[in-house]
């Protein structure tokens, strides 16, 4: 059960509607959405975004002059790190995702790596600090919404201060005028309302690095191994139609295609199997061709169903050999919840 500040988060927050899945790419409005705080109210001819720290040369540049330099339009997928984490038990209260909170979009900016150059990075350079417009309170500690990246990480060629979201300008919902998109990473590194962006000679110890996304297998176990890259994990599309409540699905007997996506910031996704029978045994599903390296990948797979009940399941492997898991690992902030997906299935006879 979640409790009524869970919910309250619910309210806010939204996942992508697995159906979606059927789209390559997932509209603005429909793309998952986590806002930890407030969305800023933000006057685009007045913001600026400040670059300083330990560099030679600060600078301060307006939206007119990012969208004045070179441009790049890459697909991504991002994934919130507390995906599933309602399908963990005990963990601490937080948005209470189940398996929806993913989307794919076309996100236009330009790249990092050229304005750090032209900043000029200080040799002690350790990490770069990424702070948002959103302010708040969390394990009652005041602080904007930051997080870093080390400077080979920022210095990605793909690492894009982004100002379009498919092809328009970011709503305000996704960090309006500019965000960070980092890909490959979870939702949490991909700073939106984007401010500032600091060089510092040390690891960066704010809240939102420290504090909280790490592996804790007790509270405040902030030695815990961060949260960074996605794991690999993969979701199917409900076949047939569901049920209002328990979102059970019904179908009637006959030759289906089943559909999906598969993704993993760990490396592309280079298999995914599908089973019938909660996982007992597994069949490989035909992958479609790549969208792009950071992207999800679709697969199908062709399923006689005849009359009964099923629990279907899929699993993605990545180039590096990672699986999905059957059952989640626990940890205290119920993160990368990776396990693979259940849908319990009623076939009719037609």
């Amino acid at each position: 059960m979640i409790d009524l500040d869970e919910l309250q988060l619910a309210a806010r927050n939204h996942g992508m509607p697995l159906e979606l899945l059927r789209d390559p790419i997932t509209p603005a409005g429909l793309h998952y959405l986590l806002i930890h705080f407030d969305i800023p109210h933000v006057d685009a001819d007045t913001w600026r975004l400040e670059i300083g720290g330990l560099v030679r040369q600060p600078l301060s540049l307006s939206l007119a002059e990012l969208r004045a330099r070179p441009a790049r339009t890459i697909p991504v997928t991002l994934e919130c790190a507390g995906n599933g984490r309602a399908l963990i038990p005990d963990h601490t209260p937080s948005q209470p995702w189940l398996r929806e909170a993913v989307g794919t979009a076309e996100w236009t900016g330009t790249p990092l790596a050229p304005i750090l150059a032209e900043a000029g990075l200080a040799d002690s350079v350790c990490e770069l600090v990424f702070t948002g417009l959103d302010r708040g309170i969390q394990h009652e500690i005041e602080h904007d919404y930051a997080r870093s990246l080390r400077v080979a990480e920022a210095l990605g060629e793909d690492v894009l201060l982004a100002y379009e979201m498919n092809g328009a300008p970011l709503p305000p919902q996704h960090g309006f005028p500019v965000r960070l998109v980092v890909p490959g990473w979870y939702g949490m590194a991909h700073v939106k309302w984007l401010r500032a962006i600091t060089a510092i000679a040390d690891e960066f110890e704010g809240y939102q690095q420290a504090g909280t996304y790490r592996i804790m297998r007790f509270e405040d176990d902030v030695d815990g191994p961060p949260v960074e890259r996605m794991l690999p994990r993969s979701l199917l599309v409900p076949p047939g139609i569901p049920d209002f409540l328990s979102r059970e699905r019904h179908l009637a007997a006959g030759r289906v295609v089943l559909r999906g996506r598969g993704w993993s910031g760990q490396a592309p996704v280079e298999r995914v199997e599908v089973s019938d029978d909660g996982g007992a045994t597994w069949a490989e599903a035909e992958l479609e061709p790549p969208l792009g390296p950071y992207a999800w990948r679709g697969f199908s797979f062709g399923w006689d169903a005849a009359p009964g009940e099923y629990e279907l399941c899929c699993r993605a492997t990545d180039g590096a050999g990672n699986t999905q898991p059957p059952e989640p690992a626990w940890n205290y902030g119920g993160f990368c919840n990776n396990a693979v997906q259940r849908i319990r299935v009623s076939v009719s006879a037609r």
